[in-house]
Formats: C-alpha cells, structure tokens, sequence
C-alpha cells in the first residue's frame, strides 16, 4: 500500500495497479465540519426545546419548594448530547462516505434528520418563547451556544481519534 499523496485539498489512496483511487476527506475538513453541525444542531435543539418548555435557563431559578427544576437539567442533557452524538455521527459518515463503506440511504437519512431538525427551529424561533426577561433569555442562548460548540468539539475529536488508527487516517502508508 502506498502512502497517502497530497493532490490540492483532498487525499488519495491507491491501492493496486489497475483499482481506482479512492477519495478520504483531509482530517481537518471532517474535524471543521463535524463541529460546525454538532453546534448547529445543538442550538436547532435548544429553541426547539425552549418551545416545548425544556428551559436551559431554568437552572438559575428555583420552584416554589426550592429546588432546580428537572427540566432544565434535562434541557442541559439534551443540548450536550445532541452537540456530542451529532459531530461523532458526521465525523464517523464523512470518513466512510468517501471510501464507499456506508450505503447512501444511511448518508441520505441523516441528511434528512438534519434538514428537518433545522427546519423545525426556524419557526419555534420566530414564535413567543417563555415567559423570561431578555438577559435570560441571551444568557441561556449563549450557554447553549458554548454547551454545543464544547460537545460537538469534543464528539468530533472523539471520533477522530478513534478512526486514527483506520487505514484512511494512516500517514505511513502501513
């Protein structure tokens, strides 16, 4: 096997005389966009969960008898997970789709699931969310925002790492 040879900004692989070259997306397009989804998904997550009354921000208050409500540790739980399970999955999708390893269907289902996700969270957007002041609302937006950016980093380098010991990921060749 050959090593892997730089031609613009994609990789290369050739196996034996006569197979074609397969297609591996460079490591750090799949790390960028792994994140970039991860973090886009999270916040698409957050406003829908807002609507639904899955309040981020219902950390800083307390009910009537005191205590934190549920919700909002599940609205925490939620953001984080959908952030670190979204960039592992595209991570994961990019470095089998080049090589052929994951059937289109797959590819084509979860580009579905992301459109419909971000599609659901332009209209929750737009719609009243609850009743809270503006500061809360900003803050619980930009906890979000850094809950999903640190996950989807996080899920993405998680998946990198696993994957670096695959053959696309090889730099020796071996």
């Amino acid at each position: 096997m050959q090593p892997l040879m730089t031609i613009g900004h994609s990789f290369h692989e050739t196996g034996k005389v006569g197979m074609p070259a397969k297609t591996v997306f460079p490591p750090l397009m799949i790390f960028t966009t792994a994140i970039v989804l991860g973090l886009l998904l999270a916040l698409a997550v957050h406003i829908v969960a807002v609507r639904l009354g899955l309040d981020l921000g219902g950390i800083w208050t307390s009910g009537p008898d005191g205590l934190m409500p549920a919700s909002a540790a599940a609205a925490w739980w939620l953001v984080a997970t959908v952030g670190f399970v979204s960039s592992y999955v595209t991570t994961s999708i990019m470095s089998g789709a080049a090589s052929g390893r994951i059937p289109p269907r797959i590819r084509q289902l979860f580009v579905v699931a992301v459109v419909i996700i971000l599609a659901a969270a332009g209209p929750a957007a737009s719609g009243g969310g609850a009743n809270r002041s503006t500061a809360s609302a900003v803050i619980a937006g930009l906890a979000a925002l850094s809950l999903g950016a640190v996950m989807a980093f996080c899920g993405a380098w998680f998946a990198l790492r696993t994957k670096r010991g695959s053959r696309e990921f090889r730099r020796d060749g071996t």
